[in-house]
Formats: structure tokens, sequence, C-alpha cells
């Protein structure tokens, strides 16, 4: 059977099966991340807080599940992919000095950020807060910690939201669209690191706001970038020229 033929090689079947199983597993991710910041969110500031009570309940919980679990098969098929096209091996350091490997490092490093964010800060939080509408709906006190963790969950994902713009244009970007570059081979040192310092001050704008490093949860830039769901979508692609047209068009090119 040709899928199993040379199955570990590069290019072949277990490669194949990887970017299938990468494929299904972000589209339910970020499918599911989207549903939570334009549609579930809006929805609840309209509700009554025994509707939300019971929405997040019957829900939310179960979504969150799919949810986490689809942020962690991405990214460990996204390593997968890497390990069996021998980048994460002896040709590690060549492979990520090269147009293709920037790109997938840059989308990497934004998905495994998102990742952290969804199982470090997101998904506790978000038991804390089910938590405690269970506690309320079966006659309780409600837990005084989720007003406290709603704040930096909220953050957490809407910076989710924002990243996935830039991040998916480089997945497909690494594989699609390295040939409009006339030079796909290693990049100059100073080259690759002044592209870099870009990617790293653009990454530490949107996840020191989600954390609250400039001011707070609250702060300026917090607010201009995660309050409204339509000005996250829009400094999505901000991120997206910053990261593409300076990093990759004015210096790598």
């Amino acid at each position: 059977m040709e899928l199993f033929r040379d199955f570990f090689e590069p290019g072949y079947g277990a490669e194949l099966l990887s970017r299938w199983g990468h494929y299904l597993a972000g589209v339910t991710w970020i499918g599911l991340l989207y549903y939570f910041n334009f549609v579930q969110t809006p929805a609840f500031a309209e509700m009554t807080a025994e509707s939300r009570s019971e929405a997040l309940r019957k829900i939310t919980w179960r979504a969150l599940w799919w949810f986490r679990f689809g942020a962690l098969l991405t990214l460990l098929t996204g390593l997968m992919i890497l390990g069996f096209q021998k980048n994460l091996g002896s040709d590690f350091s060549t492979y990520f000095q090269t147009v293709p490997g920037t790109s997938i490092a840059f989308g990497a490093i934004v998905g495994i950020t998102m990742f952290t964010n969804v199982w470090v800060i997101i998904w506790p939080a978000q038991k804390i807060v089910i938590g405690s509408a269970e506690r309320v709906a079966a006659g309780g006190e409600a837990d005084p910690r989720a007003a406290t963790v709603a704040k930096p969950a909220a953050r957490a994902s809407r910076a989710n939201t924002l990243m996935s713009i830039p991040m998916l244009f480089f997945m497909a970007f690494t594989t699609h669209g390295v040939d409009l570059f006339r030079d796909t081979g290693e990049i100059g040192g100073d080259t690759l690191l002044v592209a870099w310092i870009v990617f790293v001050v653009v990454l530490a704008a949107i996840e020191g706001a989600a954390l609250g490093w400039f001011g707070g949860y609250d702060g300026p830039l917090a607010k201009v970038f995660f309050d409204d769901h339509k000005m996250t979508i829009m400094w999505g692609f901000v991120a997206w020229v910053v990261l593409y047209f300076v990093a990759f068009e004015a210096i790598i090119a």
C-alpha cells in the first residue's frame, strides 16, 4: 500500500497523517476559539444571570473539553510533522535559518503561546467560574475567586484570537508562499536577528497586554487590543502586516 511505503520518511505517510490530524485538531481549536469570542461572549452579555449560569454549566463546559484537547492535539501533531520532516534533529539549526524555517518558527511559537494561554490561564480560570456556577445552582455560595479570574481568562482568550490571524498565515505561508522569495536558503545572521527582534516585540506587546504587564488587565494597551472583538480582529491584521511586511518583505527579502 502506497500510504505505508517509506512511512516515516519526509513527505510520506506519517507526515501526511500528521498533517491531516493537525488540520482537524486546528479547525476544532480555532473554531471554538472564534465561537467563544464572536458568539458566546456577546450573547452572555445579553443574557440573564440564570440563563448565563445554565449555559456555562451545560454548553461552555462541553465546548471547553474540545477546545483544550483540540489545542493539545494541534501542538502534538505539529511537532510530529517537524519530526517526520527531520527538522527537529541534526538539521534543526540549518532549517530554522531559512525562509520556510523562520516562517514555521514564527507560527509555531505563536501557536505554543496560544496553547499555554489555554492550559495555564483560560482553562484553570474557567474551572473556577463554572464550578462557582454549579455551586450556586445547587443552592450554595458563589466562589469569590470567580470574579478575580474572569478578566485574565477573557484577556488571554482575546489575545489568542488576535494572534490566530498571523499564526494561521505563517502556517500556510511556510508551504504555499515561500516561493514568492527568490532565495529560500539560509538567511544572514544579522538579518535573521533583526527579523526575530521584530517578532519578539510584536508577540511581547500582545501577550504582555493580555497578562496585565502594561498597566494591568485594564491598561490602555489591553483595552485597545481586547475590549471589542472587532478591534481584536483589526489588530490581528495589523500584527500580520508588521510581521510579514516588515520582518519578511522589508528585512529578510
